[in-house]
This record gives C-alpha cells, structure tokens and sequence, in this order.
C-alpha cells in the first residue's frame, strides 16, 4: 500500500509539472514575446510595429490618397534612405502581410509625401475626408510665383503644405508646382498669425524652411511594410538633392521699376542676341550637366538675372561660374564637342583659370573658376590684348536654384554681395 501510494503521488507531480510548462511555454508565446519583441502571434495586429502610431498613420494616408486617387509619392529623406540599403529587398517584396515593420515604425515626427498640383482633381474633397478620417489637417498657401511677372495675375494664391496630424504623429504633404524649366518648386511653409505654433514641432520639418526645387523624378511602385506606396526611382538621387534643394525668385517688381527708369532695348539686334544667348547658356548647361560639373550665373548673366530678371542685351557674352575642385580634364573637348571652339585658355588650374569658347552668331561663353581661401573666394582675370593679370575677391558664398530663361540654375544664395564684388554698389549702369 505504501508503495502504490508513492506511485501515484510520483505520477501526480509529473502531470502536475507537464501542465505547468505547457502553461508557462503558451504564456511566453502569446503574451510576453509579443510584449517585448521576441517573437510573434497569430495576431496581424500584434506583429512588430505594427501598433506604432507612425505605422498607421500612414497606413491610414495611404488609403486615403488611394481612395481618392491623389498620385501622392514618399519623400521623406529618413525612409527613403532606409529603402535605398534594402532596395533588392524591398523590390522583391510582394504586397502583403510582412513579419515586421521596418521603414515606417523608425521614430520620427513627420512622415513626408509630395503630390504634384496639376494632377490632383479634388483638393477640397479630399481635405474633407481627411477631416472625417480622424486627421487634424492644417493647410498653407501663398502667392502664385510664376505669376510674378504679370502685374494683372500676381497676388494669385496656391497651396503649398498641407499638415495632416493623426493621434501624435504628423503626415506632411509637400504640393510641387511645375515650372518652365521641366523641374518641381515647392513653397516656403510660412505660419500666418492664427495658426497655432504648438499644432506640430514645425521646426523638425525637413521641407518648407525655405523654397526648393528638384528635378522631375521618375516613380515606381513598391511595397514597403505590407503599403504600396509610390517613391523616386533612384530614392538617393532625391535624397542628395534635399540638402542643395533651397530657390530664390528673380525679383520681377525690381524689374519692373528698373525698367521704368530704364526702357527696355527691344530693338532687331537685342532680341536676336538674348535668343542667342539663351540657346548658348541652354547648350552649356547641358555639357556640364552631362560631365556632372556644378555652375553658376556669374559676371554680367548674374547681374541680368538679378538686376533685370533677363539677359542684358549690350553685355554680348554668356558669363558662368565653376569651383575650381568641379574642374575636369575633359571640359575642353567636351565643349568643342558640342560645336564650340576654345576661344582663349588663361592661366592654369593651380592659378587663375579661365576658358573663353566662341559661341554663335558670335556670342561667346566665359568661364571663370573659382579658389577658396579661408575667408574669402577668387577668381583670376587676364586682359587678352596685353596678357595681364588681375586678381578678384568675393566673399563666400553657397549656391540656390533660380529660373532664369525658362532654365533651373545655379546662382549665388548671397546674390547681392557676389554682384558689389563684381560691379561696386551701383550695378544701375553697368
């Protein structure tokens, strides 16, 4: 008796012990794994990530735009750069149920989006849905730029932001406008007085600080934690062009008044030169965009641009900056390839070089590069009849995206300082 009575108590703890780690092993599984991240449950709701407010926010914009068929497309340079050291992976990624969300749970306070203005179909419409959806949408607008130039359009408003505030996480929609140049601008973000500073932390945004503009990029669709989303083609083309992104208008009102005090010369041989000199700027922008060579207006081009919003038709060159580390050994040949002779060739790369190549129609192009030294930048000049030397100083400067002849290009941010450097504090009548 005593010996049946160990039995059954031996059998008893073992059953006992067998149900308390089932116990245990279904209580790690379905609670504590997913709590902490170790692992995960039948449950689509409970994968990684995928409760984070981030996540569905913008799951939430996505359905949205796609329900109402806003083209909306990533560029939220955080992600985007995620994508771009995963790209195989994400390419290759079906629509459908991922195990973890890995692009759009990363902390952030803004996910960024940009849509294209001539084809969204239903602005208001959508800001309604929005609304009704849950999202807390503030918009901005300003001043059409492109209208500038006409005195009876100017004043005419268009969006430029939209923020879209979901729980605690933000959606900005940056709206690109197109301009002649065959590229995308986007507004500055300006807060108007009733605006309520503390709606998001504006100061994190990464667009609207200031005006940008941004070659056309070309989309595809991917899938990207379980969302089809459009984004750039080459994500990290887009993304180099973020920090570099920042334009400044020509100033279309001094224009006008310059143009008062100054008529414009619309004679025969003035509009025949600024067509010249367009087509010129046009072929040159075009070589050293294929050799991957930065410029900038320089000389005379900028002062045009700044000054009188057009090519000054007595200046009878096209002048163009280039920082001397930009320098390639194939320039020369590139141009004459593209069918403009090596005019001049002054001074060398280490010191004070400079090309001239002869245009048509006898409009010539001057290059100047440029040196830095610690606290102030130059360029070296020579006379060509007499082989001089002249040495110019400019303070330093960055470079902005302008429009200039129906073109995107380059111009010192610092425009006024770059031209008293050239011309003195009078540019009136140079």
């Amino acid at each position: 008796m005593s010996r049946i009575n160990k039995n059954v108590v031996l059998v008893l703890l073992t059953l006992t012990s067998s149900a308390f780690l089932l116990f245990q092993l279904y209580y790690y599984k379905h609670y504590l794994s997913t709590k902490n991240g170790a692992g995960l449950s039948k449950s689509k709701g409970s994968r990684i990530g995928f409760d984070s407010t981030q996540w569905r926010a913008v799951k939430k914009f996505i359905m949205l735009t796609s329900n109402q068929n806003v083209p909306v497309f990533l560029i939220d340079p955080l992600i985007l750069e995620l994508i771009n050291k995963n790209f195989e992976q994400v390419k290759n990624t079906s629509h459908g149920s991922p195990s973890q969300c890995k692009f759009f749970c990363v902390p952030r306070d803004f996910t960024a989006f940009a849509l294209q203005y001539h084809l969204w179909k239903n602005e208001e419409g959508w800001f309604r849905i929005a609304e009704n959806m849950g999202f807390q949408c503030l918009k901005t607008e300003s001043k059409d730029p492109r209208l500038d130039g006409i005195d009876s359009l100017s004043g005419t408003e268009i969006p430029l932001h939209y923020i879209c505030k979901l729980a605690t996480h933000a959606i900005h929609l940056v709206v690109f406008h197109e301009r002649s140049g065959n590229y995308l601008w986007h507004g500055h973000l300006r807060l108007k007085e009733h605006i309520d500073r503390k709606f998001v932390p504006f100061r994190k945004l990464q667009f609207g600080r200031y005006p940008g503009a941004f070659d056309r990029p070309e989309l595809q669709q991917v899938t990207v934690d379980g969302l089809e989303v459009l984004i750039p083609k080459d994500p990290m083309h887009f993304v180099e062009e973020v920090p570099h992104s920042r334009f400044i208008e020509c100033r279309y009102k001094e224009a006008r008044a310059f143009f008062q005090q100054y008529l414009d010369d619309n004679t025969v041989e003035a509009v025949a030169f600024r067509k010249s000199a367009k087509e010129l700027l046009q072929l040159a922008a075009k070589t050293l965009n294929k050799l991957g060579v930065p410029f900038w207006l320089s000389s005379g081009t900028c002062l045009g641009w700044y000054r009188q919003c057009n090519i000054i038709p007595y200046s009878k060159d096209v002048d163009l900056g280039i920082f001397i580390q930009d320098y390639k050994s194939d320039i020369i040949l590139a141009f004459q390839d593209a069918g403009l002779p090596l005019k001049h060739k002054f001074g060398k790369v280490e010191d004070s070089l400079e090309l001239s190549f002869q245009g048509k129609d006898d409009v010539k192009l001057d290059v100047f590069f440029f040196y830095e030294e610690t606290d102030h930048m130059w360029n070296g000049g020579t006379q060509a009849k007499t082989g001089k030397k002249f040495k110019y100083l400019f303070p330093k400067f960055t470079l902005c995206w302008t429009e200039f002849v129906d073109m995107k290009v380059h111009v010192p941010c610092e425009t006024l300082e770059y031209i008293e450097a050239n011309y003195g504090k009078n540019q009136q009548g140079a």
